[in-house]
């Protein structure tokens, strides 16, 4: 009798998934609804630790933002594309986009601190003159050298430690300037001391060879943009990659039109004033001044975008390094290829030295035939009186001063300047 039962069970069942199955054939809508999706795949971005420079730490920056770059929160421009692809690793720089929320996206800046080959043949460089072989392990063969075993015992930042290295920021150091430069270091999560007691020696090593390479990331944590000094914003690093807030180049206006054009100017110029009196008593002197030192934010606003040139005089405690440590090379005084011949002696620096360099190389460029005469023949006057140099400081500030003054009024006030509008309507400040 079980038996029996069971059977008829099993028939019915079997009957009632026949008329489930024609009832899905005969209602296609019914058939879509019962049938599982198909799971979206979302893409993959392949990150190779070569690319970012992580396999080279810790001869790196840092790496507290790799995280963003993992989770897929910065992306390069051509990401937002359905190719996929990594842009190629022998460009200086990207253009990508950051998000904090999946949502809203703003632009940033992905940069080298120098070119992949510099970077290539530098580590060569350290194998070759540390090791006797091409290639090696950075950190091992560094960790050999005099310098990083002063750096791995020192309780704190001092001028003996930096001696020799090429950056112009560490040209002529103070004390003040090298407790500013631990205390406000970005890649370690609890900064504030000026002591070094909380730095391992993995990040003292990175600190030390960020310094030697290129201190562009330095200078925008230490003088950060929210504090009103005008550099782009430090986001963070990845390996051997800087990731900071988006400017273009100043060389994309060259063509801009007037009213731009004396905008720009005058900003240069107020930047290169605040450079040289600012509360903190430091000079900023450029040794250096290109197309793409400054750099233009979506608003209107300038701030300079490779700091990579700018060096450091402490008005306050001055220098105080002895022209012996000044002359002191090692490896790191070294690690890019056009490492400079000469040393500048700290007291040769010229105040004007900044202004006379970007009235030779930028100003001319910018303002170049923008105007009617006779303003324009004014202009290029002026220019050329800063531009000469032969002339003395106070001359050069009389040029100057006439310069602005013309240019102000040649200015416009719309929302193409973003950063002083409206207020500009309200104010004579703008």
């Amino acid at each position: 009798m079980g038996r029996w039962i069971c059977c008829l069970c099993s028939r019915a069942a079997d009957s009632l998934m026949l008329l489930l199955v024609l009832a899905v054939s005969c209602n296609p809508s019914l058939e879509a609804t019962a049938s599982p999706s198909t799971p979206h795949v979302k893409p993959s971005y392949s990150f190779g630790r070569t690319f970012l420079g992580l396999d080279k730490c810790n001869a790196c920056i840092g790496t507290s933002i790799c995280k963003k770059f993992f989770k897929e929160e910065i992306r390069f421009d051509n990401w937002l594309s359905s190719r996929l692809k990594l842009p190629p690793s022998y460009l200086l720089s990207y253009s990508g986009n950051y998000t904090d929320d999946a949502k809203s996206w703003r632009l940033v800046d992905i940069t080298r601190l120098t070119t992949k080959y510099q970077h290539d043949q530098a580590d060569k460089r350290i194998c070759t003159a540390l090791l006797k072989t091409r290639t090696c392990s950075l950190e091992r063969a560094l960790r050999r050298t005099t310098r990083v075993q002063k750096w791995l015992r020192a309780k704190r930042l001092t001028p003996d430690l930096v001696q020799g290295l090429s950056s112009p920021m560490l040209r002529c150091p103070s004390q003040r300037l090298l407790d500013r430069i631990v205390r406000r270091y970005a890649e370690v999560p609890d900064a504030g001391s000026i002591y070094m007691d909380h730095l391992t020696d993995r990040d003292k090593l990175r600190l030390l060879y960020t310094l030697s390479v290129n201190s562009h990331p330095i200078l925008l944590q230490i003088f950060p943009d929210v504090e009103g000094w005008p550099f782009p914003r430090y986001l963070g690093a990845c390996g051997r990659l800087v990731v900071s807030a988006s400017t273009r180049p100043l060389r994309d206006f060259f063509d801009a039109a007037p009213e731009v054009a004396a905008d720009l100017a005058l900003q240069l110029l107020a930047v290169l004033r605040s450079m040289g009196t600012n509360d903190l008593n430091y000079f900023f002197y450029f040794t250096h001044v290109d197309a793409g030192t400054f750099g233009v934010f979506s608003n209107g606003h300038l701030f300079i975008r490779d700091a990579s040139t700018l060096g450091i005089i402490d008005k306050e405690e001055g220098s105080q390094l002895t022209d012996d440590q000044q002359e002191y090379k090692d490896i790191f005084s070294c690690l890019t290829v056009d490492c400079p011949s000469a040393v500048v002696s700290c007291d040769s620096i010229r105040e004007k030295q900044s202004l006379v360099m970007v009235c030779q190389e930028l100003l001319p460029k910018l303002l170049k035939g923008k105007f009617l005469q006779p303003i324009q023949e004014k202009i290029d006057g002026f220019l050329q009186h800063c531009a000469d140099g032969f002339t003395d400081d106070q001359g050069i500030d009389d040029a100057v001063a006439k310069l602005a003054e013309l240019l102000k009024p040649l200015r416009s006030c719309d929302s193409r300047f973003a950063y002083r509008y409206p207020d500009c309507k309200y104010s004579d400040r703008y």
